[in-house]
């Protein structure tokens, strides 16, 4: 037989395009349209239901950026249409490939009740089926004109992403509004037609069946009347029922869909947007639920339904019955799906127990997954943390866009730092916008890497990013995709479902263990830096609100701010979205986000101020609160005493124009350029800075990468550096015992502060950069005398070792890594370690030197500052301030000390009395992330703490206050049955800890 599989194939692709799916509408009608654009932000539902509109036609143009017009559509259903299917096609100017980027509507009746969305691939409303023929038609659509910031040509600079900056040109035209027939029976040719030419392209040329599915379109083709579709559409679905109709083999992969709308919090649109977004997907998703019995769908983010349940409670009424049904699915069970890298140990806890409780206290429902699916990688801390949250799976698929290693694994088991182990899946189709195309279904099965022990895995179908979830298209290919020979098997599934089904059948999964790090977007652990600055000041101020508030409550009566602290948790967890705290949204979020940092600020500052009053009362006596979980100043942690007195230290000028400081521990020399050239530690009687070196030094790369500005640093950068070491000026600071340098370079200048605390290994550098550069990396060098093959970097509850070499391919891509408060590095006996106050990136290299001592030099650089002008063209201009110290000597419980010390500055203050810890620990090993009161209102303490120096520890905690019981709970405040509980005798409690072992104690109150 000849060979005509590229003609058939080919006849298919035109006979669609332009003759069947025409034929879906082939009698239509125009509506009228009248709008009215609201003149600032979104205005309620009743407002723009009743503001009288202007005619307006289709071809004019509509919609400043970030605007809101309501379009009035009427019109009259012919009388000639009784008894036929008719719906109304509101095309307000899409452009069919950006569903979730672009102009997007929500359609209401007149009496302000959600009909659904729409959004690119969804224009569609339902009038009747049938009608009557007749019928007035009244729509009222709030259609939103967000402009196109990541558009064909992407990662242009500009200046659509801040309603400041936008202007008022109109984004959009108005392409369509219609009153049309659907002819469902050529819909549904048109998806048995997708779905077999789809599938017959992923078939081998050889395979039987592809030759089988082609003669059967062949078939079907020939009996379609290109000037009649609609009266032949029938006959041609029956040339197809038997290909349609052949099972799949036994062994075909098994793919359970859930229906998904993946829906950044922030990203290419402002906070207020996703308000209206997830409303406008969830008005959609419930519609479908009522079209399609067999259709599942599941919601992550609980702030999601929060904004649901708050700002459109008509909406939200809809979704509650929908849940009830067990169809409409509470996911993940975090506050959002947040960045898992930068946000501290306490942070990353209260994603779960806000996130859990909200859908424990809105439905029952207990998540008992992690639903992760587009964050830019996985810190080592965080299997325990689920597992703390009383949860147990987790579910990404993003380490698939890794640029140089391949996952070698789709499901199994995710070791973490403590030797917690979770269930992990990342879906092989390599999507969470999965369409159900047959090549995203081919590609699963080919893909996934298990075959042979395990055959099942997820799918997230639906329009994400910006919103719009699934569509009835996907739908019936899911539904034709069934049971179909040649296709993996596809059956809509809860995210609990399937993983109960995955985890039974792969009872022994390889295991991973460490972070799983994405080999992408490492340029987020810097950009945006005040936005990661709020962040970092946030999470420690509600530590020490929380601390003095509950040592207030218990020892004075003090109100304990319930309220006020669920709030502001709240806002910081939202904050940590994986597109907000990373620095890779648009220009008005950032800005958003600093000036909401700085109201928290103020909140929690009074709150300090107010809880520490009532615990000192009015005196004279000279009080340090330490806020900090290790003794300062011979104050005890969570305490407030007169400190010790300090030690000296000296400034003294040399010969060369430079200065020493010497504290009697440290003597720090820096040189003429205000470089440290030596930093020596009298104790051990070595050198810190490796020979021929000097650290303090800032470095500027050029910082271009391929793609993705704001998210990535490719590794050229390196290529090409410039060592700032010409120094304006070089003098003694203000305060006699510093030293100031002062650096100007490009448009920028630098301004830093070297200062040596007395009876301290540590020397503290402050930096101000007056930054104004484009498209350059900004780094601060350490180049140490010490030979260490892996270095520790702080992660939650513990620390994470990463290699100084590049022996292979995965080690040489961690080029650029996270650290929360510290990275440590050493030898046996002797260390180092570099602190910081609000920087996450940092890269860490060695080298051999080749003259003298023949000594590895490993050098330290903390990331700064970058200035990457998409999508954001104005990323972090202006004066930013940093705090870093080099700890010498450090062992790893010196660098977890001196981490914390840096962001919990010292309250100076007066009172009339000391005030004792509400908790002592006898231990440094033993971390006190948390005292608090239970979320409850019950009164009761609750302490977290966990085991930090990666050993054994024997600890005894020490309450000063009365209590009735200890109970271990798990994050949410509950009483974990299997766990024993603490030895007590009085009021001390002995407790044992693995390495890096979290526990959770919550002490009953009489």
């Amino acid at each position: 037989m000849h060979d005509d599989r590229t003609l058939v194939e080919a006849r298919l692709r035109r006979v669609l395009d332009e003759r069947i799916r025409p034929a879906v509408y082939p009698e239509s009608v125009p509506l009228r349209v009248a709008v009215w654009h609201a003149p600032g932000e979104p205005v309620p539902v009743a407002e723009g239901l009743a503001a009288e509109p202007e005619p307006i036609a289709v071809g004019d143009r509509w919609g400043a950026p970030w605007g809101t017009s309501w379009f009035r559509v009427t019109g009259t259903v012919p009388e000639a249409w009784a008894g036929r299917t008719v719906e109304a096609l509101l095309d307000l100017g899409f452009d069919e490939n950006m569903p979730g980027f672009q102009c997007e509507g929500l359609v209401y009746r007149p009496d302000g009740s959600p009909v659904k969305g729409l959004n690119p691939r969804n224009q569609w409303v339902r009038i009747g089926a049938p009608v009557a023929g007749g019928e007035e038609v009244r729509l009222h659509i709030e259609a939103a004109s967000n402009p196109v910031i990541l558009d064909y040509h992407p990662f242009r600079p500009t200046w659509l992403g801040d309603k400041d900056t936008a202007g008022t040109e109109p984004q959009y035209t108005l392409a369509r509004m219609d009153l049309a027939v659907f002819d469902e029976t050529v819909w549904q040719l048109v998806m048995d037609l997708e779905v077999l030419g789809e599938l017959m392209a992923e078939l081998p040329v050889d395979s039987p069946r592809r030759w089988e599915i082609l003669r059967a379109v062949e078939r079907a083709l020939d009996t379609v009347d290109l000037q009649d579709v609609n009266a032949t559409a029938g006959r041609a679905r029956e040339r197809l029922t038997g290909v349609l109709s052949a099972p799949a083999v036994p062994s075909a992969h098994r793919i359970g869909a859930v229906g998904h709308a993946h829906i950044d919090s922030a990203w290419l649109w402002p906070l207020r947007e996703t308000v209206r977004k997830v409303a406008r997907t969830v008005s959609n998703m419930t519609a479908l639920l009522e079209d399609e019995p067999d259709f599942v769908f599941a919601m992550s983010q609980a702030q999601q339904w929060a904004w649901v349940k708050e700002h459109r409670p008509e909406v939200w009424a809809r979704v509650k019955k929908a849940v009830a049904e067990g169809r409409f699915v509470p996911a993940g069970g975090m506050w959002v799906e947040s960045d898992t890298n930068m946000p501290g140990s306490e942070a990353m806890a209260r994603q779960f127990t806000h996130g859990k409780r909200f859908f424990l206290d809105e439905f029952g429902i207990e998540n008992e997954e992690a639903w992760l699916p587009d964050t830019f990688g996985f810190a080592a801390g965080l299997p325990q943390i689920i597992r703390a949250a009383g949860s147990k799976w987790l579910l990404t698929q993003k380490i698939s866009w890794s640029q140089t290693n391949k996952f070698p694994h789709h499901t199994f088991h995710w070791e973490g730092i403590d030797g917690t182990r979770i269930f992990t899946h990342f879906p092989p189709a390599d999507t969470y916008n999965c369409s159900m195309k047959g090549s995203e279904i081919a590609h699963a099965v080919r893909n996934f890497r298990d075959k042979g022990r395990a055959r099942h895995s997820l799918a997230p179908t639906g329009w994400g990013d910006g919103g719009g979830g699934t569509t009835r298209e996907m739908v019936a290919k899911a539904a034709r995709l069934r049971d179909l020979e040649g296709s993996a098997t596809v059956r809509w599934q809860t995210p609990r479902a399937f993983f109960e089904q995955a985890e039974a059948e792969y009872p022994e999964p390889p295991v991973w263990v460490g972070e799983l790090y994405l080999e992408l977007h490492r340029a987020t652990l810097t950009s945006q830096a005040r936005t990661k600055q709020g962040n970092r000041r946030a999470e420690h101020l509600l530590r020490e609100a929380e601390l003095w508030a509950a040592t207030a409550a218990v020892r004075t009566g003090f109100r304990y701010p319930y309220e006020e602290l669920d709030r502001i948790w709240k806002t910081v967890l939202l904050h940590q979205f994986h597109d907000i705290l990373p620095g890779s949204s648009i220009a008005w979020v950032h800005r958003e986000a600093r000036a909401t940092y700085e109201r928290l600020t103020t909140e929690l500052t009074a709150v300090v101020d107010a809880a520490q009053r009532a615990l000192a009362g009015e005196g004279t006596i000279p009080l340090l609160f330490n806020s900090a979980p290790h003794a300062r100043h011979g104050v005890p942690a969570g305490a407030a005493a007169t400190p010790e007195a300090p030690g000296t230290s000296t400034l003294t000028p040399r010969d060369d124009g430079g200065f020493g400081l010497d504290n009697g521990q440290l003597r720090i020399t820096v040189d003429a350029r205000g470089l440290v050239v030596s930093a020596y530690d009298h104790g051990a009687g070595r050198e810190t800075i490796a020979p021929g070196t000097a650290a303090n030094l800032l470095q500027l790369h050029p910082d271009f990468p391929n793609m993705w500005d704001a998210w990535d640093v490719d590794s050229f950068y390196r290529n090409t550096v410039t060592d700032l070491t010409d120094a304006e000026s070089v003098t003694a600071g203000e305060d006699g015992a510093s030293v100031r340098i002062v650096r100007s370079f490009g448009s920028s200048r630098v301004t830093q502060l070297l200062s040596l605390p007395p009876g301290e290994r540590r020397l503290v550098i402050d930096t101000e950069v007056d930054w104004h550069e484009t498209e350059k990396f900004l780094k601060l060098a350490f180049p140490l005398d010490l030979h260490a093959e892996r270095y520790a970097s702080e992660t939650q509850f513990g620390h994470a070792f990463r290699p100084t070499h590049t022996n292979t391919s995965w080690e040489a891509a961690k080029f650029e890594a996270c650290s929360h408060r510290f990275v440590h590095l050493e030898e046996p006996g002797w260390g180092v370690a570099v602190v910081n106050d609000s920087t996450y990136g940092h890269d860490v290299t060695r080298t051999v030197r080749a003259d003298g001592d023949r000594g590895t030099t490993t050098t330290v650089r903390v990331s700064l500052l970058r200035a990457p002008r998409f999508p954001d063209p104005e990323t972090d201009q202006g004066v930013h301030r940093f705090r870093h110290a080099l700890v010498v000597g450090a062992s790893v419980g010196d660098a977890v000390r001196e981490g914390w010390r840096i962001n919990l500055p010292e309250r100076h203050t007066t009172g009339a009395r000391a005030v004792a810890p509400l908790v002592g620990v006898d231990d440094d090993a033993v971390v006190v992330t948390a005292v608090k009161l239970a979320d409850d209102g019950s009164g009761d303490v609750v302490v977290r703490f966990h085991e930090a120096h990666g050993g054994r520890a024997r600890a005894t905690l020490t309450t000063g206050f009365p209590y009735t019981d200890v109970t271990v709970t798990d994050l949410l405040e509950r009483p974990l049955p299997e766990a024993e509980p603490p030895a007590r005798e009085d009021e001390r409690i002995t407790v044992h800890l693995r390495p890096f072992e979290l526990v959770t104690l919550r002490f009953s109150r009489p």
